[in-house]
């Protein structure tokens, strides 16, 4: 295959930024319809490109097509190559971003329809999924970060789409401040690596990771390093606050972030370096423990929520945790499976919505009910959605969860069981969400003011797609083609793991309509009585408030910047102040002892050559 294939991957989106920023925005104001269509064009024809890569990937030895490499610059005796890498573990990821990328902009066409923003927005888009493009088909850590920062750059954007908006403007520096204390990490894993190793070529440093060249604790840093960075993107624990707050965006935004591109990005940078985390143990275990607490942690959140895009955001926490989990207990086929079937559902599960928004102006779910008979395709593909992600069989999100439980009960059993409780808590705040939304009757005031109507096609049509994904994606061989164990159809119900997990996710979805459709039981009741428990996941763990009020205003704010601003003011502005001062100073007395007298001068030599006389006959 042609190096050009791949660059033209990457280049198509970049080219739909480039014409909708520099010719339509500022040429073609009253035609914005354009810039959708451009971006629809590029990103379709990226897929297409996509797909040919990937049918090679599959016919070619041991899954890789070797891609010749281009020198780039020459430093001294330092070198330093461009190229790409296109193995079974990119030609997978190519599929998930370009596939879901091009839904997302076709459902954006609807849900955007009429915003006075709707070019800037396509042209963010398009820069979005070129950077996540170059992410994952970058060879080298070098141009690896360059494009991981360049996914961050545009999150920001997006987040803060609505820049009028204080509370987007909020999130999208948010965004951008949390994830940059993972870059950091990463950063320093790079630079570490280089001065190690003398190399950024990530086939390289494979390679001195499985001799043994590169190991003890240096690769167990390097390793750390790096996940620091995974953690900030992935929104792992502690570095998760950033990511309920990115839904101040538009809500495709949210659908991209959340299912193919920013988050996707940790998980696939773990997944990329994984012959380094192999090889550390301790790496290993802080990618496990951090994903395992990660999972269950957010899911307790994501209980008590009435946002339903913040529901779905603590959703996504926690389903990348399962997905580090995975990583973590050396399952990288299935956890990358994962992340290829929650990027279906879970776009779907942001579009559908935007969907009940863009018919009832809302995101509470305290003010909707009643949708499922106004609303029946969104319904539809929302229960779908919902069943998958709670691990029901046969749709996608089962496949992948057991082979995620199967690995962490053979390596790690303290946190199968925190997966385990992770299942139940992910299929009762789904379907309580599902209940409130859909069940019962309408909340919002009366629909005559505010009538009640599905979607337009235009965003129906990607969530039929989706739909479809939800269900067969997890019947592909991704995991045996990743390198992982095939699994049969009927087969996987045969292990005691699965039953287990499908039950937990029955009772979690018995729960949520005992309490939030058959009424069986009282919630208020319930509220009552894990009082301390509700407030604790309400406040979110009160961990947002020690973050800002704590560390920022406390610690940084009053602490480490007043110290900055004391030692600027006093110390640095004070001796240039204090030497400015001096020298005027001196200057003054200078100028008085210049009066012009004669007599003045004579007598100040006279005394001057007395002075030499006493020196000279004192240290004779």
């Amino acid at each position: 295959m042609p190096p050009e294939v791949a660059l033209a991957i990457i280049l198509l989106p970049f080219f739909s930024f480039v014409i909708i920023s520099f010719v339509i925005r500022p040429f073609l104001k009253n035609r914005p319809q354009l810039s959708g269509y451009i971006t629809i064009a590029s990103i379709g024809a990226s897929l297409l490109l996509s797909m040919w890569v990937l049918i090679e990937v599959i016919k070619a030895p041991g899954h890789v097509l070797p891609m010749p490499d281009y020198q780039w610059l020459v430093v001294g005796d330092i070198a330093i190559s461009i190229g790409v890498t296109l193995d079974s573990l990119a030609a997978v990821m190519l599929i998930v971003v370009t596939s879901v990328s091009l839904l997302v902009q076709i459902y954006s066409q609807g849900y955007m329809h009429g915003d006075p923003g709707y070019s800037r927005y396509f042209a963010f888009m398009s820069l979005f999924t070129c950077s996540m493009l170059g992410l994952v088909l970058a060879d080298n850590l070098l141009f690896l970060y360059v494009f991981w920062e360049g996914v961050g750059l545009c999150s920001y954007l997006l987040i803060g789409f609505w820049f009028h908006k204080p509370e987007a403007a909020r999130a999208a520096t948010k965004a951008f401040v949390v994830t940059r204390i993972g870059d950091f990490g990463f950063l320093a894993a790079i630079l570490f690596l280089f001065a190690k190793t003398g190399t950024f070529d990530i086939g390289e440093l494979h390679q001195l990771a499985l001799i043994g060249a590169l190991g003890g604790t240096v690769l167990t840093w390097a390793a750390i390093g790096v996940f620091s960075g995974a953690v900030g993107k992935s929104a792992q624990f502690p570095l998760h606050t950033w990511l309920p707050d990115a839904m101040e965006g538009p809500t495709p935004v949210s659908a991209l972030i959340h299912a193919a591109t920013m988050v996707a990005a940790g998980v696939y940078l773990v997944a990329r370096l994984f012959p380094m985390f192999a090889h550390s143990p301790q790496a290993m275990i802080t990618v496990a423990i951090i994903g395992g607490f990660t999972a269950i942690f957010a899911a307790t959140i994501g209980l008590v929520m009435n946002d339903i895009k913040w529901v779905l955001a603590y959703s996504t926490i926690s389903q990348l945790g399962y997905m580090m989990l995975g990583l973590g207990v050396g399952g990288l086929a299935v956890g990358i499976f994962h992340l290829f079937n929650h990027a279906f559902f879970k776009a779907l599960l942001f579009m559908g919505a935007g969907s009940v928004n863009h018919a009832t102006g809302t995101f509470d779910i305290r003010e909707m009910g009643g949708l499922r008979k106004a609303m029946p395709w969104t319904f539809a593909t929302f229960l779908i959605a919902s069943l998958s992600i709670a691990g029901i069989w046969p749709l996608s999100g089962f496949w992948s969860k057991e082979g995620i439980l199967a690995h962490a009960w053979a390596h790690q059993p303290i946190l199968f069981f925190l997966a385990m409780a992770t299942v139940f808590l992910t299929a009762f705040y789904m379907f309580r969400v599902l209940f409130l939304t859909f069940g019962g009757e309408y909340r919002g005031g009366s629909s005559d003011a505010h009538p009640l109507r599905e979607s337009p096609l235009v965003m129906i049509l990607p969530m039929a797609l989706l739909a479809i994904l939800s269900v067969i994606s997890g019947w592909l061989p991704i995991s045996g083609f990743l390198g992982g164990e095939s699994h049969g159809f009927f087969s996987a119900l045969a292990s005691p793991l699965a039953l287990v997990s499908l039950l937990l996710a029955a009772l979690g979805i018995l729960l949520a309509y005992a309490l939030y459709s058959a009424r069986w039981l009282s919630v208020e009741s319930l509220r009552q009585t894990f009082a301390p428990l509700h407030t604790l996941f309400s406040r979110k763990y009160w961990l947002d408030e020690l973050y800002e009020r704590v560390f920022v205003m406390r610690i940084l704010v009053d602490g480490l910047f007043a110290a900055c601003h004391w030692f600027d003011d006093q110390v640095i502005d004070g001796a240039v102040n204090g030497i400015a001062g001096g020298t005027v100073t001196a200057g003054r007395v200078i100028r008085r002892l210049q009066t012009g007298q004669l007599q003045a001068y004579g007598l100040a030599i006279f005394i001057g050559i007395l002075a030499i006389v006493a020196c000279f006959l004192i240290f004779g």
